[in-house]
Parts: structure tokens; C-alpha cells; sequence
């Protein structure tokens, strides 16, 4: 494999107690997916733990040595319950430490906001000891980059913030591109078909969805491919076999 085929993979770790108790829905793996495919990096896991400790150090070590990149979301604001920094630093085995540079931007932040830069809200500067700064223009509290790790917020306007200040500065491969083929059959009826569409376009990942609407059953088939001819190829093969099969589609998906 060339340096240039490499796959980069990442994973998010969504963390509050709030998510998985579904007063909060999260939105941030979504929207994190999106801007990773973008820059050429495929979302490969996301897990959602609570606000524990041993929890949290646990997901971080397994997933930041099982990929590329590993994004948290969640608990890096000023209350008690915001432990993210401190277990992503047990987890790296480095101490916590007040970043100079966050403290400052914390400090101009709330010079002129009812109550000031009050401890609560510098609380907010602490990082794993080695960490750089993600820019926030949002709320001013930055998000903490440590090696492979990205620390961000668990307001979803803030982690796109956050994730545009990354914009470009991550390697990563190809993005994915996709195409939509869209059928009124029950899926069952074409997995052979589908299966051997995959088998005979290395390159390319074919993934079935099915719905029911109007009565019908029906499926949006989804190609894959970070090279675009063999995704048209295999599109094409797929709408020429529906139809050898008697089955009508729709391109773009129904």
C-alpha cells in the first residue's frame, strides 16, 4: 500500500451523563462524521460514556491506540461534573496543568461579562500537561489538542466551530464520495445481487437501506468509493443488473 492509499480512521467519544440519559440529544457525531469525511478521514467508531473517571480513561487509551485520531466531546466546561481533562490526562499519564495562553484568552473573554474571570470559568484553562490549544471563537474556552487527541466542547455550535479551526491541518487520505441508487423491492430479493456488485468492484462498498412508504417496501442502495471512475463503474453495473432483474430504480435515491 502507498502512503497515499492509506485509510485514515478516527473515532468520537461523546461523554455526559446528560446523553445517555437522553435529556440531550447529541449531534456532535453527526456533524463530526461529516467534517472528518471532508477532510479525508473515515469516522470508523463512536462510543458514549458517563461522567466517570475510569469510564472515560478506559475509552480514551482503547481508542486513541486503535486509530488515527480520537475526538471527545463533552465535560470541559466550569462545574464540578467537567472531568474530560483530567482523564484524558490520567489516561496519557501526564499531569494537568494551566495553560498560560488559555488563561489569558479566558481572562480577555470575561474582563467585561457579569462576573469576570471568576475561578469556576478559568477552571477552564486547565489541559494535560503537552496540549495545544483548538481556537474558539464561539464561547472563548479553547478546545485542547494532545497528540492524536482532540478535546472538544459538548455544545454542537461550539465543536463546529472548533472543527473548522482544524480545517486543513489534519492528514488524511481521499474522501469518500457516495452515489444513491434508489429501488421499490425488498432487500432480501436483491442481496445477491448486491453482494456481488461489491465482490466485483474492489474498491467500493455497497450498503442497502431499506424503508417502507406508501404501502411499499423499497431500499436506497449506497456506493462508496474514494475513487470516483470506479464508483461510477459500479453504479452502473448495479443499475444494469436491477434492471436485467425487472426492477425499476431511481438514481439519486428514492
Amino acid at each position: 500500500m502507498n502512503a497515499s492509499d492509506k485509510v485514515w480512521t478516527a473515532a468520537v467519544l461523546v461523554i455526559g451523563d446528560e446523553i445517555l440519559s437522553g435529556r440531550t440529544h447529541d449531534k456532535n457525531i453527526a456533524q463530526i462524521a461529516s467534517w472528518l469525511q471532508v477532510q479525508g478521514i473515515r469516522l470508523t467508531e463512536a462510543r458514549v460514556v458517563s461522567d466517570d473517571m475510569a469510564a472515560i480513561v478506559a475509552a480514551v487509551n482503547a481508542l486513541r491506540q486503535t486509530y488515527d485520531y480520537l475526538f471527545t466531546t463533552g465535560g470541559i466546561g466550569p462545574t464540578h461534573d467537567d472531568i474530560t481533562v483530567d482523564a484524558v490526562a490520567s489516561a496519557l499519564g501526564v499531569p494537568v496543568v494551566v495553560h498560560p495562553e488559555a488563561r489569558a484568552i479566558l481572562e480577555r473573554y470575561y474582563a467585561d461579562r457579569t462576573g469576570g474571570p471568576t475561578d469556576a470559568r478559568l477552571r477552564m484553562a486547565r489541559v494535560p500537561e503537552g496540549a495545544d490549544l483548538i481556537p474558539n471563537r464561539m464561547s472563548g474556552a479553547p478546545g485542547i489538542r494532545w497528540g492524536n487527541v482532540f478535546i472538544m466542547a459538548g455544545v454542537p455550535h461550539i465543536t463546529a466551530g472548533m472543527l473548522d479551526a482544524l480545517t486543513g491541518t489534519l492528514e488524511g487520505g481521499a474522501p469518500l464520495i457516495a452515489e444513491t441508487v434508489g429501488c421499490w423491492v425488498a432487500e432480501s430479493e436483491v442481496a445477491d445481487l448486491l453482494r456481488t456488485i461489491e465482490k466485483t468492484h474492489p474498491g467500493c462498498q455497497v450498503g442497502s437501506y431499506p424503508f417502507f412508504r406508501e404501502g411499499r417496501t423499497g431500499a436506497n442502495f449506497v456506493i462508496r468509493s474514494i475513487d470516483g471512475e470506479l464508483l461510477s463503474a459500479a453504479v452502473a453495473s448495479l443499475c444494469e443488473a436491477l434492471a436485467a432483474e425487472g426492477h425499476a430504480f431511481t438514481p439519486g435515491g428514492i
